[in-house]
Order: structure tokens, then sequence, then C-alpha cells
């Protein structure tokens, strides 16, 4: 099932609520010894996270299909580490087992489609919960989301664990049957807006207009640091982009604070023939952006563009101005 996403976090009788996490969508698969996992898309993750197979054969009965998510618990134990959660993907076995060995990730399951070969897709969302709390063994790798049907706990959760590293809140339908593929939830995300240098551009990949414009931040030694892109532009806005930012690209290396990255060779964690070398631009321009998270010093989800702000300096634009939660322990996430 999938969510759609909602202004507000919707009230009355029948709602129930969830903590969204932020990390890799995951259906598990038992059948007697054997544990599959794979993505939403049918992808498989057995490779990228070994460390999980056992836990879930001692969490989960057999003949059992669940839904969840992979999340990865910072090596600090507070909070998400997302950046850390991409760094599984990686074709490199050796690579893949160490990391599994210093950085092990967790399931945290919300839904069951089917328990001990009975295919429970059909049975209302209500009962499918207390089936689901019901068959899974809870570890320190294994676990089950918490759950709320009292709107004054998802507010709670909605503003408190976000320094956990999640991602808003999801509510449910006591009702609602197992669909696929089908935006049949409501998703809550946060949503904060930020001033950002516009640093660089990279060209749409049908080779027309720009397709995402790179934005820095200044950390409080004065180095502009990266913390993401904004993009999924319409045809004509990118072409006017392209207007916009032709004038900047002269002398742009000129002192460019990330002159080194210039094709530099840098590649995508999730595609490694995908090339992230990019056009620079001189750091005159401002431009209002909008975000959910600031993970890792990073964007994380909803960086939209908004508008230029002609008014601001680049010198102007720091992480100072950026209203970011306090980082909480991943076990506040867990009742007792």
């Amino acid at each position: 099932m999938l969510a759609k996403l909602t202004p507000q976090i919707p009230e009355g009788d029948g709602w129930w609520y969830e903590p969204k996490w932020d990390g890799f969508r995951c259906i598990v698969f038992r059948s007697g010894d054997d544990i599959e996992l794979a993505s939403r898309n049918e992808k498989p993750f057995n490779r990228y996270f070994p460390e999980l197979i056992a836990p879930l054969l001692a969490a989960l009965p057999d003949q059992a299909v669940v839904d969840g998510e992979i999340v990865l618990p910072s090596a600090t134990g507070q909070g998400l580490d997302f950046d850390a959660l991409q760094q599984r993907i990686h074709p490199a076995a050796s690579r893949v087992k160490r990391l599994s060995e210093e950085t092990p990730a967790m399931f945290v399951a919300f839904d069951a489609l089917s328990l001990d070969g009975t295919n429970l897709m059909s049975t209302p969302f209500a009962e499918r919960r207390r089936a689901l709390e019901d068959a899974v063994t809870v570890g320190s790798m294994v676990k089950v989301t918490p759950i709320s049907t009292d709107p004054g706990v998802a507010h709670e959760w909605f503003n408190r664990f976000e320094g956990a590293g999640l991602d808003g809140v999801i509510a449910k339908r006591s009702e609602l049957l197992y669909v696929p593929d089908k935006r049949v939830m409501a998703k809550i995300k946060h949503t904060r807006t930020a001033d950002c240098v516009v640093a660089g551009y990279r060209v749409h990949k049908d080779g027309k207009g720009v397709g995402s414009l790179l934005l820095g931040l200044y950390d409080t030694e004065g180095h502009l640091r990266s913390v993401g892109v904004t993009a999924a532009f319409t045809a004509s806005f990118r072409t006017e982009l392209n207007d916009i930012v032709e004038p900047l690209r002269e002398n742009a290396l000129d002192n460019h604070p990330w002159a080194g990255w210039v094709g530099g060779g840098e590649h995508s964690r999730w595609n490694v023939d995908k090339d992230l070398s990019f056009e620079p631009l001189r750091i005159e321009r401002v431009v209002e952006v909008t975000f959910g998270q600031l993970q890792s010093g990073r964007f994380r989800h909803g960086v939209q563009f908004v508008c230029w702000r002609p008014d601001r300096d680049p010198a102007s634009c720091t992480f100072e101005q950026l209203d970011v939660a306090e980082v909480l322990p991943v076990e506040s996430l867990f009742p007792d």
C-alpha cells in the first residue's frame, strides 16, 4: 500500500496512527528456514542486509508475509542514519559484510499480509494489526511499530520523533484492506523553508534545460557545504532556468568553493554509472526552497523550489537559519 500526502493529521473515529519511518520499504517472506527480503518493487534485499536473516527467522512464524521498513540506527545510538543505510546498497560483498557487522540494520514491521499461510489482505487493518502483534516476537533487531488511535499521541509523535530521524506520521482507517500500489493511507510530513546559495546546476537528462540546482549553506567556519538539490521542474521552467543561470557560468570556477568537484567523477550511491558532475555557477544567487529534514548536514525529502531571493546576500545563507529537531535515542521510538 502507498500513502497520499495530507497537510494535516486526520481526526475522528476509525483513524489509527503510526510514526512514518525513514528507511527502505521491505516485504519479508518466511517459508520454513528461508527468509526473502524484497523491496516494494520486488528487488531483492537479502545480499545487502544479511544480518537480518537470523533475527527474522526467530521473530516470524512459518508461512508469513510481513510489510515493514528497514532502518539503520546511527552508530551513536542517537536517531536513524539514512545516509549510512544508502551505503549498504553496494556491489562489493566484502563491503556489505563489513558494514552489516559495524552498523547492523533493524526491521520494523507495520502490517501483516499473510500469517500461518492464511491470506490477510482482505482482512480489515485493525484485525491485521492485532494479528501482527500476536505473531511477531520482538527483539533488538526486529520491532513492531508503535500505534495509537489517539490524535493527541499522533501530534506528539509528529513533533517529538522527528529528532530520532522519523519522517512524520501515517494515518490508516481501521477498516482498510491491504491494497498493493494504491494510495489509500495518509502521510503527514514535516515541511520547512530555507534560503540557499545556488552553486551550480546539472543539465536535465533529456539534454534540454536545467535538471537540478545545487544548493549550499555556509557553516560556522565560513565553508559552503553542499546540502542537496532542488529539481522536478516543468519543461517550461527548465528552459527559463537555463536563461537565468547562463550568465552566471562566466568565470564561475574562479575561487569557486567546489571547484575540485567539477568533472571529478563523483557518482551516485544508487547507480555507479550515473555521473554527478555539474556545471558551476558564480556564487551570486539565492533561492528559497522547502525541505522536510536535515540529516547529516543534507536535506532529506521535499526539496522544492519556491522563489528566487534577490534580497538575500549569499553570505547570509547559513545553517543557523534552520529549525532542526533535537536528536533522540532510537530506544525512545518504542514503548516499554
